[in-house]
């Protein structure tokens, strides 16, 4: 589920506590959790509910100033009607692990075999975390062609290892975590 800069504002200052959606099925579901540029954020309950029960309340908890304005940018889309009731649970659980630097023994054999399960297939986990390292803040497209790679596929598999915080996303580009050095620093040679 996406949501915008200014949902994501009104979410993290209690002023949003739910969000509609029109879905064919929901994208989330209630006890889930989402990561987001704000941090975790807690799916409470994901409701199917018609029109009739959008009223000025539940459209001011969703961050419109009136029922008009909610069923307005719900018009444009086809689907069942959704409220999801959330909130900000707290900071990017990833956020923290990236910090982690004095990887002991154990976890860095556990996070080479991570790497190991990733590449599988084919490898590409310790090429491109050096690639990272070699260069901080180079675009994605630039650094997927280094690799040969398409650049979607090479996003995809950056979010991996920031799932297991050893990159960061930064404007423009990425660069290795404090975590990601510190493994990188004790990956055996390929």
């Amino acid at each position: 589920m996406l949501l915008d800069r200014r949902t994501l504002e009104g979410i993290a200052e209690g002023n949003i506590t739910q969000v509609l959606r029109r879905w064919r099925r929901p994208s989330v579901k209630s006890g889930g959790t989402l990561l987001t540029a704000i941090g975790q954020l807690a799916i409470d309950a994901v409701d199917a509910i018609s029109e009739v029960e959008i009223d000025g309340a539940v459209a001011k908890a969703a961050g419109f100033s009136s029922r008009e304005d909610a069923l307005a940018a719900l018009a444009a889309r086809d689907g069942q009607l959704y409220r999801i009731r959330l909130r900000l649970a707290g900071p990017d659980p990833r956020e923290a692990l990236r910090e982690t630097v004095g990887l002991i023994d154990a976890e860095t054999r556990e996070l080479i075999e991570r790497l190991d399960r990733l590449d599988a297939r084919q490898p590409w986990t310790r090429a491109t975390l050096e690639l990272i390292a070699a260069h901080p803040g180079q675009r994605a497209a630039e650094l997927a062609a280094r690799l040969g790679r398409e650049m979607i596929p090479f996003k995809q598999d950056v979010r991996k290892l920031k799932a297991l915080g050893l990159t960061e996303s930064l404007e423009v580009g990425y660069r290795l975590s404090p975590r990601g050095k510190a493994l990188l620093a004790r990956l055996p040679p390929h």
